[in-house]
């Protein structure tokens, strides 16, 4: 029995993201996977607001 070791390196790269402003919620929506100019928080309906995080890139191909 053979195993493949097709383990890519993937570096992240610095990712504009939107973060729950509330407290007990832990949130974050990719900034390229979101609809709307600012957008609620999908967990708990909290306002967002934009940073960063260093994360895998993704491509959307729905995204403008």
């Amino acid at each position: 029995m053979y195993k493949r070791n097709n383990t890519e390196e993937v570096i992240p790269e610095e990712t504009k993201v939107w973060d729950c402003t509330s407290e007990d919620c832990k949130g974050w929506i990719r900034d390229n996977f979101t609809s709307s100019e600012v957008p609620s928080c999908p967990l708990c309906g909290s306002e967002m607001v934009l940073g960063t995080k260093m994360l895998q890139a993704i491509n959307n191909p729905r995204h403008k």
